[in-house]
């Protein structure tokens, strides 16, 4: 399996892209734009808009080259079908239930997509490493700061 910090769906991808192809062109001209409009008022020195629209720009820059590198790592894989639904692996939906009879559904996504409060968990968090590979009856552990926690996994979907 992948390293789990760069997978990504092929979806997931595509959005990627479309986010630096928008900074790239309308996150640039804008800050461009600022900085020209900045440089019109005079001093420099004491321009606070033109050290703004410079800082804003550094951040654009970083950020850009932080989705290049992401885009150039990225593992593009598969989500688990559903024919596969007795293993866990990414993209399934996963019900399990903890050692105090808690049910919980997530589904395993890439970092890029997790939202842990809408049930979706980044594949490389640790209840998703422990999750990964497993079947429905089988049991997971995860270390967590207060101890361990058990969960039960009772479907793959």
């Amino acid at each position: 399996m992948p390293e789990a910090a760069n997978m990504i769906t092929a979806d997931g991808l595509v959005q990627l892209e479309a986010e630096l192809g928008a900074l790239e062109g309308d996150g640039r001209r804008e800050i461009a734009e600022r900085i020209k409009t900045a440089r019109e008022w005079g001093d420099l020195k004491e321009n606070a808009e033109y050290h703004d629209a410079k800082n804003e720009q550094a951040h654009l820059e970083t950020k850009i080259a932080r989705l290049r590198e992401r885009i150039a790592a990225a593992v593009v894989v598969e989500e688990a079908s559903t024919s596969s639904g007795d293993i866990v692996g990414f993209g399934s939906s996963v019900h399990v239930r903890d050692h105090n009879g808690v049910e919980q559904t997530w589904r395993i996504v890439s970092s890029h997509d997790a939202a842990p409060a809408e049930g979706r968990l980044s594949a490389e968090s640790p209840v998703a490493v422990a999750l990964l590979g497993r079947a429905p009856g089988d049991k997971a552990f995860v270390a967590l700061p207060r101890g361990t926690r058990e969960l039960t996994i009772l479907s793959v979907d």
